[in-house]
């Protein structure tokens, strides 16, 4: 990242390099993500350096392959990064073997993909309970029926993933996710299967129950429109951030500050 993105990133997130208020959920230094392939070592990502405060929400866009997805995965531990540091809720994900990465997944990160990655022979009430039997609640499916109420779906809690809608199946990722109290919420383009109008309902009930339960929220997105709903945005090319700023819709004095940096 060049110094003027790495200012940028201080500044988007309220901080100068000489204070801080805080440690973020996700502080990303110097990452590398490198692939072999028969053509040679193939670089995916290039050196990001990102801090995303908790409670916070930033898209991620770009063009396809520019590494948003890749990205993702590297915040939830599903891809293991080629050099550089990566930590998330307070873990340093490049220390952990999958047996630790799975156990901190299951409590702290919540995923909502674009193919929705339903279990297709559980019904609702069960794909939204397995999270909370991973991590051994006493009251599984009662929990589950909570968070389905909460995306608009008791009345579809014994259907199979056949038998739901698009917009239903995200419906129940979405009360996946959040069912076991995960302080992170990454979204790989959740609406890119839905159509336009399913597609809107769905992002505003994401930015809804992402806001009632304070958690951080991490969007990939092709459209900006969306990205725009977050705090921040991000923008990536070939492996890199390219830019990284207030959204339009940011609280103003978070604005002010980034004006300045930039001005500066």
């Amino acid at each position: 990242m060049s110094e003027g993105t790495e200012n940028q990133r201080d500044s988007v997130s309220g901080r100068s390099g000489a204070e801080s208020a805080g440690s973020p959920i996700i502080a990303l230094r110097d990452v590398h993500l490198t692939l072999t392939s028969n053509a040679g070592p193939v670089d995916i990502l290039k050196g990001i350096d990102l801090d995303v405060d908790a409670g916070s929400a930033l898209g991620l866009i770009g063009p396809s392959g520019s590494g948003k997805s890749t990205l993702l995965m590297v915040m939830a531990g599903l891809e293991t990064v080629s050099g550089g540091a990566v930590t998330v809720a307070g873990h340093d994900l490049t220390k952990m073997d999958e047996d630790d990465l799975a156990r901190f997944r299951s409590g702290n990160v919540g995923i909502v993909f674009q193919s929705f990655h339903l279990i297709p022979t559980m019904t609702a009430l069960e794909n939204v309970a397995v999270p909370l039997e991973f991590m051994g609640d006493a009251n599984p499916f009662a929990k589950a029926r909570e968070h389905l109420d909460r995306v608009g779906l008791s009345h579809r809690l014994e259907h199979y993933p056949g038998q739901l809608s698009g917009g239903e199946q995200q419906r129940v990722a979405i009360a996946r996710a959040l069912s076991a109290g995960a302080k992170l919420i990454l979204a790989d383009e959740p609406t890119g299967n839905l159509d336009q109008a399913t597609g809107a309902q769905i992002i505003d009930l994401l930015f809804d129950l992402q806001r009632d339960a304070n958690v951080t929220l991490v969007l990939v997105t092709h459209e900006p429109a969306l990205a725009e709903r977050c705090n921040v945005v991000a923008a990536m090319k070939d492996g890199r951030i390219d830019d990284l700023r207030a959204s339009a819709g940011m609280a103003p004095e978070l604005s002010d500050i980034l004006s300045d940096a930039k001005r500066h």
